[in-house]
């Protein structure tokens, strides 16, 4: 008698695509492409509306900007895809800068310690997010906001609500403004930021990491019925996103020379919109590290030219919350015609 064994969770997801995989694959690539489209319109735009918006400094100023949230969007990808959400990452991201401080500056580890304990640190805070998130089954939008205000009062309390200045390890800023290019303007942040996309990228379409986070988003209860250990590999995505909050905690900290103890807040709407302006859903499933790479671009071209045409800043406020609000819109059609 032949007996027919069943598919393994890694035997299912390498088998063929289905006429709806390569439906689905098809939308997300027009999505990326009008993103994509949308960026060289604003890109156009301000170039006419300011003629000190198309220079090489200014471009590599929208780089630079685009590093802090293009690393936070992309640990923040992960988590969206799964189905979750992350409002901690804005002051989380500060918290770790602090941590920065102390470490390098309270403790005086070197500079590599330091940076190397701040990312480990960051990722301890995406740990808790999936424990409470996991375990004990707070929901993420409660559980992530708790942790947004707890990073923030601890960064006061840790910093003594003053800044802490890198003064005697100058080495530490050029991490993030150092140009790796001489006589030309190329900070090594950028280039971190751009290593941080092929990893990233590596990480969501190659590993077991990326298939599990999107048969958790697809899917969850037939991914635990596959004898997927989901609460494991939450825990696993949250605490790997929390290493991108820590990256981010670094080169922000390293760009202004100084852990400030305040703000953040705000800075995680940036890095939601810039994943959903991607193509990534907000139910989980669909995204893409490409189009969160696009839509942290067009945020940070955003803001930098309403900054450059002398935009107010309440306004510019206004002008991010439509962005914010239109993407989320955007979402919700692609899941009704899904």
């Amino acid at each position: 008698m032949t007996v027919t064994q069943p598919k393994s969770p890694t035997a299912t997801t390498a088998a063929a695509p289905s006429g709806g995989d390569r439906l689905s694959r098809l939308r997300g690539s027009v999505q990326q492409l009008l993103a994509a489209a949308s960026l060289v319109v604003i890109l156009i735009f301000f170039s006419f509306a300011s003629e000190n918006f198309f220079t090489a400094n200014n471009l590599i100023s929208i780089l630079t900007a685009a590093t802090v949230t293009g690393v936070l969007a992309l640990g923040t990808t992960f988590v969206i895809i799964t189905g979750g959400i992350d409002l901690s990452i804005g002051t989380g991201m500060i918290l770790c800068g602090v941590m920065a401080g102390v470490f390098i500056t309270f403790w005086g580890w070197p500079v590599w310690l330091g940076v190397a304990a701040t990312i480990a640190f960051g990722a301890l805070i995406g740990f808790v997010n999936g424990v409470n998130i996991s375990i004990l089954g707070i929901p993420p939008f409660i559980a992530t906001l708790g942790m947004m205000l707890i990073a923030a009062g601890l960064s006061l309390v840790i910093s003594g609500t003053k800044p802490i200045y890198f003064t005697d390890t100058p080495e530490f800023g050029d991490i993030m403004n150092l140009s790796i290019i001489p006589g030309i303007r190329f900070p090594i942040g950028v280039s971190v930021f751009i290593v941080v996309i092929v990893v990233a990228t590596l990480l969501l379409s190659k590993t077991i990491v990326g298939r599990y986070a999107f048969a958790i988003g697809s899917n969850e209860s037939a991914t635990a019925l596959s004898g997927v250990n989901v609460r494991r590999w939450k825990i696993t995505i949250y605490a790997m996103a929390g290493l991108f909050v820590g990256l981010a905690g670094v080169l922000s900290a390293s760009r202004l020379s100084s852990a400030q103890p305040t703000g953040g807040m705000g800075l995680e709407l940036e890095a939601i919109a810039a994943v959903v302006i991607g193509g990534t859903s907000l139910q989980g499933g669909k995204g893409s590290i490409v189009g969160t790479v696009i839509g942290a671009l067009i945020m940070a071209v955003l803001t930098n030219g309403l900054r450059i045409t002398s935009v107010p800043q309440e306004w510019q406020s206004v002008a991010v919350g439509i962005v914010i609000l239109v993407a989320v819109y955007i979402d919700i059609l692609r899941r009704r015609r899904t």
